[in-house]
């Protein structure tokens, strides 16, 4: 299923890449977008980007081709750290760096598959934690 908020600029970037994981990286987008539809989404750091009210929040990691990585953050500008983690995550799909940043990683899209409302829960609430 395709989302309304997509944009005509990552299918560009994205289709220019010729990535192995393109399959990957369609189901991520359209997880995240179809998750919190005011997100809008962009090219930043060489790979798609989600913001919140023109913020930035998750980034794809698109290289090197061997997985695709979703960083969820607070933006790029140095923040607190809160004292606990941002989220309560029991599903395990998050690493946490810091208590307001984490790395959920994908190698394929089964495993995308079977954790895409686990993912579009996770979305939700880093979006709504991170205003």
């Amino acid at each position: 299923m395709q989302v309304q908020n997509i944009s005509p600029e990552v299918s560009e970037f994205l289709d220019a890449q010729n990535h192995p994981f393109r399959k990957e990286i369609e189901a991520l987008r359209n997880c995240i977008l179809s998750a919190n539809l005011a997100l809008t989404e962009n090219i930043k750091w060489n790979g798609p980007n989600y913001c919140y009210n023109n913020e930035d929040r998750i980034t794809m990691r698109i290289q090197p081709p061997k997985q695709v990585q979703l960083i969820f953050h607070c933006g790029a500008k140095v923040k607190k750290q809160p004292k606990d983690k941002l989220i309560n995550d029991p599903t395990g799909l998050l690493v946490w760096k810091e208590n307001n940043r984490a790395v959920a990683t994908f190698k394929n899209l089964e495993y995308i598959k079977s954790n895409e409302e686990n993912l579009k829960k996770i979305v939700r609430d880093w979006v709504e934690a991170a205003k």
